[in-house]
């Protein structure tokens, strides 16, 4: 057994550990599976201003999926007594992520990389999906709405694309160097959202589209902190289905349909 660090937020804390506990942990041990909740930041208008989400009560969200170690720090005695020299971090949006996966593992360590990153080919170039890269000689992610049509088009002599390999969020880190990194700043970044509020009369709003900004931590910067990393190319009908929408490309019927493809039973 290897220990599982959940990440929650206060908003879904109590509901997700409810649900582990009425499922019998999936057949886990349950004492190798430790909850911690997220923290959050606040949500603004476009002009500064907080919302609140209900009287007396700021609007917040969970701060990015850079904010993992942060929020981690309340159990990060237990990572150290327990003698655990690496993390793997894995999106909970892709239900074909391979946790721990050994290959993964011993490619990192024999490299001698502080950081690990899974990778597929693009499936085109318009694809959303953040791209491993080198900036000023450091690994760097660059997010696909802050690429240009240029680089987003760009090909190599054998006709690849030069920003060809989208992150699929599985990360491994080692403890130690992400430890030094940490006493870096972490860049915020701003993040235009839809950010449900009350008004002065106490009605509810839930706009449908962007209101305001949200305050993220993004594990991209983490991996730019550090001084190498392991590009792992995975196949991407393996370890890629994402659900990022209701129907059609990146939903719930895809997903499904390549879990099947990979032999599991729904």
């Amino acid at each position: 057994y290897i220990h599982l660090f959940v990440m929650t937020s206060e908003k879904n804390n109590d509901a997700t550990v409810s649900f582990f506990e009425e499922k019998d942990f999936f057949g886990y041990k349950s004492e190798y599976v430790h909850f911690f909740k997220q923290e959050m930041a606040a949500a603004t208008d476009y002009d500064g201003k907080i919302y609140l989400e209900d009287k007396g009560r700021m609007a917040t969200s969970p701060n990015g999926n850079g904010g993992w170690y942060i929020s981690l720090t309340g159990i990060l005695d237990d990572v150290h007594q327990r003698g655990i020299e690496w993390l793997n971090i894995f999106a909970v949006d892709n239900v074909l992520q391979r946790i721990a996966d050994p290959v993964f593992i011993g490619a990192t360590i024999e490299k001698h990389c502080a950081v690990g990153s899974k990778v597929v080919r693009k499936a085109d170039p318009n694809e959303k999906v953040g791209v491993l890269c080198l900036e000023d000689g450091r690994p760097s992610i660059v997010e696909y709405y802050e690429m240009t049509e240029e680089i987003i088009n760009s090909r190599e002599a054998n006709g690849e694309l030069s920003y060809n390999f989208g992150v699929i969020l599985n990360y491994l880190f080692r403890v130690d160097k992400l430890e030094e990194i940490m006493n870096e700043k972490m860049p915020v970044h701003v993040v235009e959202k839809k950010i449900p509020y009350i008004d002065k009369e106490g009605n509810y709003h839930k706009p449908e589209t962007p209101n305001g900004y949200k305050f993220e931590l993004l594990v991209l910067d983490m991996i730019h902190l550090l001084d190498n990393c392991l590009s792992f190319e995975v196949v991407r009908n393996h370890e890629f289905a994402p659900i990022k929408n209701k129907t059609g490309v990146d939903s719930v019927e895809s997903a499904q349909a390549l879990l099947k493809e990979n032999g599991v039973e729904l």
